[in-house]
């Protein structure tokens, strides 16, 4: 990802578009095809170095005419016909939109992997039953496998989200200073037509100086919401390496130091980097929103904070999505803990399903609520289980025996559908993405 925004990777991206302009006048006989053939060769960072280009813009100020200088200079004579009709933005947005085709790429990529993994670890542990969490207080259990199909879904969505913003996002322009296409004369619309089409870019429907910014702010908005998805992933690994809960954690290797002065901590530093990560991907969404509002038909306050939320949101994510993928890959499962928590509260837990028995039974629901509810209250302050409570409760007793109440109150009886769950949207998954 770093290598796609590097300053000779950029350079090189401009002068394919001016490459992609040249070639496409000459086919339409706007400039001479020896010029175009000329540009072509010479379009590329051998010929127009960075240390030059450098050079000019010092002198100038003004990056991307320093580049179409130094190409005219490359190409002697016939560099006249170098940048024929455009303005700088037909260069910077069309190149940006390549950039951008090649770090979507990536980042779906990872987003498939991780769904992949994920997939994996959905059917894996599909059966095994752990506490669910509501309030960070226990509730009905489900399965591990069904809390990882809950991850898996979400990026599922974000790989649609992905698929459906590129078509929006990676768009290019040929239409000049303001947008008219005045300066490509009578066949602007081919040349722009068809340089999109040399570059794998489709072409704005109408545009003015620029690319229009609402554009790069739906991408900065939704890269900043798969790093919001990652954020939540480590949270809930960061939650459950706790000592008094520990039923995952993220992977320590043998020679891996926790803390300077306590040799005994193994801290979830890879989730917690991914925690930090996220907030910084979450700051950038509001300036990617205030390039937005631009005055006329552009003005300049957009560029600065471009060249750093673009390359940044992209180069982040893709460290995030990078440290999730190793997260999970080499997650530590201690079923053994899950069955003692699922066990510490005595029942309580799944008092639900005693209330809707009793409610089955005859018993007003909010009669049976209030009983379960005073019940549960009861098992806290003896430190006794609640089934125990409950059998003891006249009319409990003439519904339901405390045989019935024993199995209903064992948790791993009240994991409902979520095996089932997890399965199917580990099967859609797979079918959606192909993998």
């Amino acid at each position: 990802m770093r290598r796609v925004f590097e300053e000779e990777a950029r350079l090189q991206r401009l002068l394919d578009v001016e490459a992609a302009l040249a070639k496409v006048q000459a086919e339409l006989g706007i400039i001479p095809r020896e010029a175009a053939e000329e540009i072509a060769s010479k379009a590329c960072v051998r010929y127009v170095r960075l240390d030059r280009v450098k050079e000019v813009e010092a002198r100038i100020k003004h990056d991307l005419m320093a580049v179409v200088q130094v190409l005219e200079e490359a190409c002697g004579p016939l560099g006249r016909f170098v940048h024929f009709g455009a303005t700088s933005y037909d260069i910077e947005d069309t190149a940006t939109a390549l950039q951008l085709k090649e770090a979507l790429a990536i980042i779906e990529g990872r987003l498939i992997e991780l769904a992949r993994i994920l997939a994996e670890l959905t059917e894996r542990y599909a059966e095994l039953v752990m506490v669910g969490r509501t309030h960070g207080q226990h509730a009905p259990p489900i399965t591990l496998g069904f809390k990882f199909a809950v991850w898996l879904r979400e990026v599922a969505r974000h790989v649609e989200r992905l698929r459906q913003a590129r078509e929006r996002v990676l768009v290019g322009k040929m239409s000049g200073a303001v947008g008219s296409m005045a300066s490509f004369g009578p066949k602007a619309l081919e040349v722009q037509r068809r340089v999109m089409e040399a570059l794998g870019l489709r072409p704005a429907e109408v545009s003015t100086q620029i690319v229009q910014r609402d554009r790069y702010a739906e991408l900065v908005a939704l890269l900043a919401l798969i790093s919001c998805s990652l954020d939540k992933f480590a949270v809930e690994v960061r939650n459950l390496q706790r000592p008094e809960i520990m039923e995952v954690a993220e992977g320590f290797s043998a020679t891996q130091v926790g803390s300077s002065t306590m040799p005994h901590k193994q801290n979830p530093v890879t989730c917690e980097r991914i925690s930090s990560l996220a907030k910084l991907m979450r700051g950038l969404v509001p300036a990617a929103y205030e390039n937005v509002p631009l005055w006329h038909e552009r003005d300049l306050t957009n560029s600065a904070s471009e060249r750093f939320l673009i390359p940044m949101s992209c180069i982040i994510l893709d460290q995030m999505l990078l440290d999730t993928i190793e997260v999970l890959r080499g997650l530590r499962v201690y079923p053994e803990n899950m069955e003692r928590n699922l066990r510490l509260t005595q029942g309580r837990a799944v008092s639900e399903a005693v209330m809707l028995e009793l409610v089955r039974r005859g018993m007003s629901r909010s009669a049976a609520h209030e009983k379960l509810r005073r019940l549960s209250m009861r098992s806290v302050a003896e430190g006794r289980p609640l089934a125990e409570v409950a059998a003891e409760d006249p009319e409990i007793a003439s519904l339901i025996s405390r045989e019935e109440l024993e199995d209903l109150l064992d948790p791993k009886g009240y994991v409902g559908l979520a095996p089932q769950l997890a399965r199917e949207a580990a099967s859609l998954t797979r079918t959606e993405l192909g993998i």
